[in-house]
């Protein structure tokens, strides 16, 4: 069972480009880096850059130093009904913790093929409206705001 604690990732380059997944499970969602602690006890920053790795295949250790920050805000939300059976039971919200990996370029990209279908990258004003997920919107336009 998935543990309700979750980080998202928002990947973007100096040129304020952001790094877009599709979903394989629903093909047309976009979104940045997610995922659940594989632990209750692995740190907020560990997650982040296991996940980043996993979904992208870029290496927190091959960027330069504080490259992967918090963005101090974590949210609340329900999750979605069609994946709640993946928590246990009863469990219906999600605490989702915010982080950005600042990149001075574009970098290649490995995508999880279990996990997503394509990526892209994109202007952030163009980014943000194509996420499916509220959080992630915010995320992004908290970026900006930085």
């Amino acid at each position: 069972m998935k543990i309700p604690i979750s980080v998202l990732v928002v990947i973007y380059t100096a040129s304020n480009e952001v790094l877009l997944l599709e979903r394989k499970d629903h093909p047309g969602y976009w979104q940045s880096v997610t995922g659940s602690l594989d632990a209750l006890d692995e740190p907020l920053i560990d997650a982040a850059a296991r996940e980043l790795f996993e979904e992208t295949g870029i290496d927190v250790s091959a960027l330069p130093p504080n490259s992967l920050q918090s963005m101090n805000q974590q949210i609340q939300y329900e999750i979605y009904p069609q994946w709640r059976h993946r928590y246990g039971e009863g469990v219906t919200e999600n605490t989702e913790h915010w982080f950005k990996v600042l990149l001075p370029n574009r970098v290649p990209v490995t995508l999880s093929p279990r996990e997503h279908l394509s990526y892209q990258w994109q202007p952030i004003d163009v980014a943000a409206p194509l996420c499916f997920s509220p959080s992630n919107r915010q995320a992004m336009q908290k970026l900006n705001s930085d």
